[in-house]
């Protein structure tokens, strides 16, 4: 199997090209510097070239709050991208791999949402990921959705190093815990990613470890196992004012996963655990 991976400088990307090689497949790692997703040339010279079977798009504008002032932006990166590494894998009969988001649902109750459950995203940024699926689902039959939530891994920034690097320069920090959600390892997404390129059972997943919990939360676990002495203040997301809204409800379903047979996540604070001893 030749694989071509975008976005290969951030988190997941980086993890999706490691465990391909591990498996023993052959992997192409792409970012802004070799292939322009926003140009559609560009795109199609590059995955031509490449001679690839299947594409994992992990490349994305996210910069939830900065997207509200660069709406032509992120529509460019998030949806012109997709649909043009779309088109190109319909036309050369590629499976395709798109990495979306729990933005996409309206954050709102308690149960977690299911796969196909009706959209509401309220920013910009869930806007954008909703259409980048849209044109995905439309254009290639063989396609993945994959919908991740608070993601950290080992290549790039993240909520696990900022609350570490906060911990050490004071002794107490506020953190939002109205917001639920499950913190998921790029390591294990990319695990995920490979094995459902090895089938052709295509649809749309969710692909976040397992459990719950809020910001608050994570970030206590994140200072107990590093036995950092950080006072953790929880606040109320209204008390931290942003341009985007935030969902308060990032609970989301495996049904799709469970269905189809593939292996669950482990549970976050395992993968925390993993994680937090690689720094």
């Amino acid at each position: 199997m030749r694989v071509l991976v975008t976005g290969v400088k951030g988190q997941l990307g980086y993890d999706v090209v490691n465990e391909l090689k591990k498996r023993g497949y052959e992997a192409f790692g792409v970012d802004i510097d070799e292939m322009d997703i926003t140009d559609f040339d560009s795109v199609r010279r590059v995955i031509t070239a490449a001679k690839v079977d299947s594409v994992v798009h992990c490349a994305a504008y996210t910069a939830v709050d900065k997207a509200e002032d660069s709406l032509d932006v992120c529509m460019k990166v998030n949806v012109e991208g997709p649909r043009n590494i779309a088109q190109v894998c319909r036309e050369l009969d590629l499976k395709m791999i798109y990495i979306s988001t729990d933005y996409v649902f309206s954050g709102t109750g308690e149960k977690p949402f299911k796969e196909y459950d009706p959209k509401g995203p309220t920013n910009v940024y869930g806007k954008s990921k909703l259409a980048g699926e849209l044109a995905v689902s439309e254009l290639v039959d063989k396609h993945f959705i994959v919908r991740i939530s608070w993601a950290f891994g080992y290549n790039g920034n993240n909520f696990v190093k900022t609350i570490l690097k906060l911990g050490k320069e004071r002794d107490s920090v506020s953190v939002v815990c109205d917001q639920i959600g499950s913190p998921t390892y790029t390591f294990d997404v990319a695990r995920l990613l490979v094995d459902m390129l090895e089938t052709e059972k295509y649809g749309t997943y969710h692909g976040t470890n397992e459990g719950y919990c809020s910001w608050y939360d994570f970030a206590c676990a994140i200072f107990k196992y590093a036995k950092m002495d950080v006072e953790v203040i929880p606040v109320d997301s209204s008390k931290f004012p942003v341009k985007a809204l935030r969902p308060k409800n990032s609970r989301l379903s495996k049904t799709e996963l469970d269905r189809n047979g593939f292996t669950r996540l482990p549970q976050w604070i395992d993968a925390l655990h993993r994680y937090m001893d690689l720094l």
